[in-house]
């Protein structure tokens, strides 16, 4: 089980990547690699819960991984803006701080006293005052404290903190922009190191960063701590005091069912997969962890299951792998429409579409024959396939080459047009509707989110896109496409009188020609003239409105 569970991994990996390496892109420094392991065994040889990936220049696989190293979303400007307010009551005070110093009664002082290096302020016939450390909050409540030791009464006290002192921090090491730059004692070194550009991203360290005054680390501070848990100490900046960002020492990088996809700095050799996994922070189906440890100029690949992997070792330049792939024990089936039963069914996974039917209470309207089912996945899909035409079509519009200036300005006033088209083609979501057939629908195998709508029963034949007047019509035996056009004032001038699709409600979809017979329930959907410069663009527009028509019904005009 465990040689099936890694080829699967392998070729998923094979599925989704490709390979052909650029030296510059995998990691400069190598960790020794332990394990049982046969370095002797051909490429891909599978030996336990490990196996051998060629990584040489001739294969033709590449590892396509997220880079973003974790931590650089900090730094875009929104803490180099930001500055310490006076009136902040943690503000702490500082040499050089002003405070106004208000003092009536017995004894009277007016005037704004400064806070000497040594931390004090000096109260004529008080004697000084330490105010260094103290919060602007407390300000007040230590002073006067002060002065009732010399006039138990009769004495009123007032003091504010005036003036924060402005500090200039030199911030270097790897950063962007290394410099001199102003601010307040309060001021975050991530403000300070946001005014700096922010940590190289390709090289600095998130984890180790020192606040150094007179020579001495006075503060260590790691963004990781900050990042995942809030915690990032208090500390009043002085003036020439320095910031410095060291080097990245070790990197390891997760994807997959985790909400943080990135590269991950540490700073040992190894840690522990358990660490590395809560920095990634798992999602609630994350089942498994697939490794790739770079191995000369190859990739060893590991897998574990993610509750015993705890003390799995992560080494520089891994790259971890979540994945979810286990099946859910069950599934939710949404069921709508003309039915009396429960709009929630839970069901076993693997489940079909006749477990639900033993289940459900259709009323008397109900059309049972016409069941619609939609797909969240086909959907997904659907709108996929549009995009991929629309990108045709956008690369046929502005790619064409013109003979004259005349055409030239022809075709630019097409492209305009198509350019508007195409993003309002964007737009449009896909129903995600599978075509179910009557006679065999009992065995189609249900997926997680599906939506089965029991369709009701209905005397209207709804008649849009290029017709005269959209509207429902009455339905009539016997009658064809052209007899309900004809009932809402036939084609209009921008109408293709040869593209009439008629959507039935079992979701099958399909090119009529005017004597077709329209059934109970059917959609008649006229679509318009495509007319341009370009047979190739024409060709694109059509097949757009085609797949517009089939995954959500519209009729999208030029």
């Amino acid at each position: 089980m465990k040689k099936i569970a890694l080829l699967s991994v392998l070729s998923l990996a094979c599925t989704t990547a490709t390979y052909a390496v650029d030296q510059s892109l995998l990691p400069a420094e190598l960790s020794s690699i332990g394990g049982n392991i046969n370095t002797s065994s051909s490429e891909n040889t599978i030996l336990n819960n490990e196996s051998i990936i060629d990584l040489s220049p001739s294969n033709s696989m590449k590892y396509q991984t997220d880079n973003t190293m974790f931590g650089s979303q900090l730094f875009k400007g929104a803490f180099a803006s930001t500055a310490g307010s006076t009136f902040n009551n943690s503000y702490v005070v500082n040499p050089g701080d002003s405070i106004n110093l208000r003092l009536w009664g017995a004894y009277q002082f007016a005037g704004t006293q400064k806070v000497d290096p040594q931390g004090n302020i000096f109260i004529p016939n008080v004697g000084p005052v330490r105010v260094e450390g103290i919060s602007n909050g407390n300000l007040q409540s230590v002073i006067e404290s002060h002065v009732r030791r010399i006039y138990a009464s009769n004495v009123g006290v007032y003091a504010a903190l005036e003036q924060a002192q402005p500090v200039k921090v030199l911030v270097t090491g790897f950063v962007n922009q290394p410099g001199n730059y102003g601010g307040v004692a309060n001021d975050s070194a991530i403000a300070y190191l946001d005014r700096a550009g922010g940590v190289d991203p390709e090289r600095g360290s998130y984890i180790n960063i020192k606040v150094m005054r007179n020579g001495q680390t006075v503060q260590h501070i790691d963004l990781y701590d900050f990042l995942l848990n809030g915690h990032l100490r208090p500390f009043s900046f002085r003036d020439g005091d320095v910031i410095v960002v060291g080097q990245r020492t070790h990197t390891f990088n997760v994807t997959g069912e985790v909400y943080n996809q990135n590269d991950f700095e540490f700073d040992s050799p190894t840690i522990s997969l358990a660490q590395a996994l809560s920095f990634a922070k798992l999602k609630p189906g994350a089942t498994n962890v697939s490794i790739q440890r770079r191995q000369g100029s190859e990739y060893r690949s590991e897998y574990y299951d993610v509750k015993q992997a705890g003390h799995v070792p992560v080494e520089d330049g891994d790259i971890v792998t979540v994945t979810a792939d286990r099946y859910a024990g069950t599934i939710q089936v949404r069921v709508e429409g003309a039915h009396n039963g429960a709009h929630a069914v839970v069901l076993p996974y693997g489940s079909k579409l006749s477990d639900v039917l033993a289940q459900l209470n259709p009323n008397q309207l109900a059309e049972m024959d016409s069941l619609q089912l939609y797909r969240p996945s086909v959907a997904t899909r659907q709108k996929e396939m549009l995009n991929v035409s629309l990108d045709k079509l956008e690369d046929a519009t502005f790619n064409a080459r013109s003979s004259t200036q005349e055409e030239a300005n022809l075709r630019s006033k097409d492209a305009e047009l198509v350019k508007q088209f195409i993003a309002k083609a964007r737009k449009i979501q896909p129903s995600g509707q599978v075509v179910l057939d009557p006679s065999t629908y009992h065995d189609v195998i249900l997926e997680q989110g599906d939506v089965l709508k029991i369709p009701e029963k209905t005397s209207v034949v709804m008649v849009h896109g290029e017709v005269s007047f959209p509207n429902g019509v009455e339905y009539k035996k016997n009658q064809t496409a052209m007899d309900y056009i004809d009932q809402v004032g036939g084609f209009s001038q921008k109408s293709n009188k040869s593209k009439v699709i008629v959507m039935s409600q079992n979701g099958k979809t399909e090119l009529v020609s005017k004597n077709t017979k329209i059934k109970q329930g059917d959609e008649i959907l006229v679509l318009p003239k495509v007319q341009t410069k370009s047979i190739e663009v024409t060709r694109g527009i059509t097949q757009v409105l085609y797949h517009l028509a089939v995954m959500a019904k519209v009729a999208l005009d030029l």
